[in-house]
């Protein structure tokens, strides 16, 4: 006998149910023709002609009897399943691995929990910290399930989708001068820095704009988070480059000072990247889709303003 496909299943299923070719096609949005031919073909896969002519109507053959109340239970299972893949259940059990990079991780986390307990109450979420030389490896391993942040260089099988631009200001103590007069690029320049480097790297793209003015700036210390920069810059005359959207809890928190730096410098582009083979899973479609909508919520009014306007500052 030959495998029954899930189509010659509803069939079935809609036939035995109804003892009717007219009402079994029309059940199933097709043609009477159409179902006359499947019963035919469910005759021969079967070896029984499960509905006999009996004056106007068809019966149903014992072997036909036999088979309604199992073709009907089978088919409710495939229901289910399917129901609970489209609808996202299989994202309600499961552990996901979401890396983060620093900037983004306290904008992140707290909201993203609260709405996976809303929406996914069985799920738990495991936050790693960013790993530039790992991250694509990562992802197409399965060891981690999705990575926000901003990205560099992925890997081509990767798939990734940006979420939102940010843009850079300076971020000050509450007391520092700059807090009161917004800076001329020699101000900027000759005010003690901190830079936000994991591997304590001193350089960024305010060095090279610096340099087209003829100026150089001295970073007089490197931190590895944006969290720790902000607390150090809070209790010091240090200023520091931080994204605005990104870090604006925080500011708030520590009553810090935001001015505009004095330069043009590429906007932060916050993403979300994922392996291709997660793409069309209901759960991690789930998960994706809450990640999104948090830090689209995020968003202040603000963000409509994500370009620095340069400033022509004196020497």
């Amino acid at each position: 006998m030959d495998a029954l496909d899930l189509n010659l299943l509803l069939a079935l299923d809609a036939l035995l149910d109804t003892n009717s070719v007219t009402e079994a096609a029309r059940r199933l949005e097709t043609s009477t023709s159409a179902m006359s031919r499947t019963l035919t073909r469910l005759r021969t896969v079967l070896d029984d002609p499960l509905l006999v002519r009996s004056g106007r109507s068809l019966v149903p053959t014992p072997r036909a009897l036999e088979l309604r109340h199992d073709v009907a239970h089978l088919v409710e299972q495939a229901r289910a399943l399917l129901t609970a893949r489209e609808s996202g259940g299989s994202g309600r059990s499961r552990d996901f691995v979401v890396r983060v990079g620093d900037s983004v991780s306290a904008r992140l986390s707290g909201p993203l929990l609260a709405a996976v307990r809303a929406e996914l109450p069985g799920a738990s979420v495991r936050f790693l910290a960013a790993d530039p030389g790992d991250g694509s490896v990562a992802l197409r391993d399965g060891r981690v399930d999705i990575e926000v942040g901003m990205l560099g260089r992925t890997d081509p099988e990767t798939v990734v989708t940006r979420l939102f631009a940010d843009r850079w200001i300076g971020v000050a103590a509450a007391h520092h001068r700059f807090a009161a007069d917004r800076p001329t690029v020699a101000a900027y320049a000759s005010a003690p820095h901190l830079e936000v480097s994991p591997t304590g790297r001193t350089h960024s793209p305010i060095d090279d704009r610096l340099a087209l003015h003829g100026r150089t700036r001295r970073v007089v210390a490197t931190v590895p988070d944006l969290s720790t920069a902000l607390f150090t810059v809070s209790t010091t005359e240090l200023v520091c480059p931080a994204p605005e959207l990104l870090s604006a809890p925080a500011r708030t928190a520590l009553g810090l000072a935001m001015f505009d730096i004095p330069l043009p410098l590429p906007a932060p582009v916050v993403a979300m990247a994922w392996h291709p083979r997660n793409t069309a899973d209901a759960g991690h479609r789930a998960l994706r889709d809450l990640v999104a909508a948090v830090l689209d919520d995020s968003r202040h009014p603000a963000t409509a303003h994500t370009a620095v306007r340069p400033e022509a500052a004196s020497a």
